[in-house]
């Protein structure tokens, strides 16, 4: 298992735990980009990546990403299938009742996050990555 397989798996772990912080395994200058849903956008940045996150959680209570299957890439890429879940605060609907497949897409080098893509359909992002399910 690589290094930067490694440090995906360990932001992962986090993340499924409910903690979604953002610390010295992210670049200064990462780039965060949500490539579809309902908040696309792009932001730079640790401060960047904060806001970014917030846009897209803060709608939901108790908010997990729990990774499903991990595939490195090339060119320091790795490919995480993940399935998230939580309550919207204002209808109550369940994530999972609108039964989100999803995938992250990290480019680490040098032993940091330097780019972070997130796709609310995952097979979206395997045709922007060339790939076939």
């Amino acid at each position: 298992m690589s290094a930067n397989l490694d440090l995906v798996r360990s932001i992962l772990a986090a993340w499924e735990r409910g903690e979604f912080r953002f610390s010295a395994e992210w670049h200064p200058e990462i780039e965060f980009v949500v490539a579809d849903g309902p908040e696309p956008g792009r932001w730079v940045g640790r401060p960047g990546i904060e806001e970014g996150a917030r846009a897209i959680l803060s709608p939901f209570e108790n908010a997990r990403i729990e990774a499903e299957e991990f595939r490195e890439l090339d060119g320091g890429r790795i490919l995480v299938f993940v399935h998230n879940s939580g309550r919207a605060r204002t209808s109550e609907l369940q994530i999972e009742q609108m039964r989100v497949k999803a995938a992250d897409v990290f480019h680490v080098h040098d032993g940091k996050v330097t780019r972070l893509v997130a796709y609310w359909n995952r097979d979206r992002a395997l045709t922007d990555l060339g790939l076939e399910e």
